[in-house]
């Protein structure tokens, strides 16, 4: 009774660990991505529905670029990826033609 009173306890720890990374790689992406959004419309005069596609993720980059966001503006073939460090939304990179600069 005790070796599963014991095991319970184990998963139910191990379960909430799990849980607890997964809610906090959602936040950090959700927040990044809006944070983004609220740059591009309020320093770059952009409107909302000129961002046509907008997407956080996760990059193999050390540090702050390990959470970055997509984005892609009406009538623009570019594609910008934005990361956030020291509370500044910065440019990392665009593609264009599938070449990144």
């Amino acid at each position: 009774m005790k070796r599963l009173k014991k095991l319970g306890i184990t998963l139910l720890i191990l379960v909430s660990l799990i849980g607890s990374i997964f809610l906090y790689i959602s936040f950090k992406k959700n927040s990044l991505e809006n944070d983004v959004i609220e740059y591009l419309i309020e320093e770059k005069n952009l409107s909302k529905d000129d961002i046509i596609y907008r997407e956080s993720f996760i990059s193999n980059l050390s540090g702050d670029k390990n959470f970055m966001v997509s984005i892609k503006i009406k009538d623009d073939n570019k594609s910008y990826f934005y990361y956030k460090t020291d509370g500044k939304i910065i440019l990392e990179s665009y593609t264009e033609n599938g070449v990144e600069y």
